[in-house]
């Protein structure tokens, strides 16, 4: 089942692009599991949780709508991996880190439209988003080289977005 969300409106930057943020959900600091969830539009292959930026919100807000939306979790909102630019597609994704704190036992698209959320190594994510949403990868290639030493952590807590292009 694809979700329709009425009254959605479509933000764009000035070169036609649309823009979306989405979360690399991590289920600790040590970013070695993350979370996927499974497409509306194919629901026997996985995705990273994200949409679209709506009027007058902060692509970090809209990051954390998605995956309470998609994936039913809440956390603390980390490092930006960077913008994730898919010409194909013609949209731009701003892609944070998500430390989960907690997992809902029903969220909306569980009900709505039966969406599921499962944790996988890096590795065997990389495998699963291969196989439906291979752009994707770019954000998980992305986190494992871009996690700072334990002692550099914490005085590391932003990082420009840069543009990489997925095409």
């Amino acid at each position: 089942m694809v979700k329709e969300k009425p009254n959605s409106v479509r933000i764009y930057d000035k070169e036609g692009f649309r823009l979306r943020a989405a979360c690399i959900c991590v289920r600790s600091e040590a970013e070695t599991e993350v979370l996927l969830v499974t497409s509306s539009r194919r629901p026997e292959l996985w995705i990273v949780p994200g949409g679209g930026v709506e009027p007058d919100e902060e692509s970090s807000v809209t990051a954390e709508r998605e995956v309470l939306e998609e994936a039913g979790v809440v956390g603390k909102l980390g490092r930006c991996l960077g913008v994730f630019e898919n010409r194909e597609h013609m949209h731009r994704t701003e892609v944070f880190v998500l430390t989960v704190e907690k997992e809902l036992d029903e969220w909306e698209d569980s009900r709505s439209i039966g969406r599921k959320r499962q944790w996988f190594s890096v590795d065997e994510a990389l495998t699963q988003l291969a196989l439906h949403k291979p752009i994707q990868r770019h954000y998980l290639q992305k986190l494992k080289h871009s996690k700072a030493p334990p002692d550099e952590a914490e005085a590391d807590t932003t990082t420009t977005a840069a543009s990489a292009d997925e095409t």
